[in-house]
């Protein structure tokens, strides 16, 4: 069943003449609830491959692409082309589209000194406080964002049915 196909339906005048028509509510939302999101035995862990889209994992898993709303739901990904890893080439296009250097200075780290030394505290763009701070460029930075856009979770296949149908009685209980 396509996704679409519970959203409901309201009515909308698209230019203020009074002639409304029934449009999907795209804006319609439902979220996991959190005793589901937070049962670990519903979820495996998973790192999306090079060139992996949410919908050739719903295929690969559940056997259906169109039930790619379910990898994006779980994972709260809202934004496919900024919450979703990049391929190799779509990361270096970004990158060269949104900073001037790549590998200049992102910003300077130092390691935390107590509790658990491996954290890392960002200082920010000025390391004169700091002078044995090190350097993240830009590409180190955007590729840690882009390694933690990786790990993702995925519901296991046994309950996809049952999530499908909380999905569509969510969408179904408000019509407007």
């Amino acid at each position: 069943m396509a996704y679409f196909y519970n959203f409901p339906l309201i009515p909308y005048d698209n230019f203020g003449e009074g002639n409304f028509q029934l449009m999907t509510n795209l804006l319609r939302r439902v979220g996991l609830r959190t005793k589901v999101s937070s049962n670990k035995l519903f979820f495996d862990t998973y790192e999306v491959k090079e060139g992996e889209t949410p919908e050739s994992l719903a295929d690969k898993l559940y056997g259906d692409s169109e039930l790619h709303y379910i990898i994006m739901m779980v994972n709260d990904i809202s934004d496919r082309f900024h919450q979703w890893p990049k391929t190799s080439s779509q990361f270096i296009k970004y990158l060269n589209d949104k900073y001037a250097n790549p590998d200049g200075v992102h910003h300077y780290e130092i390691a935390q000194t107590s509790g658990d030394t491996t954290v890392k505290i960002d200082i920010g763009k000025d390391n004169t406080n700091y002078p044995s701070a090190f350097i993240v460029t830009n590409r180190e930075y955007e590729q840690k964002l882009e390694d933690e856009n990786r790990k993702i979770r995925l519901l296991v296949p046994e309950y996809v049915s049952d999530f499908v149908e909380e999905f569509n009685s969510l969408m179904g209980e408000s019509r407007i």
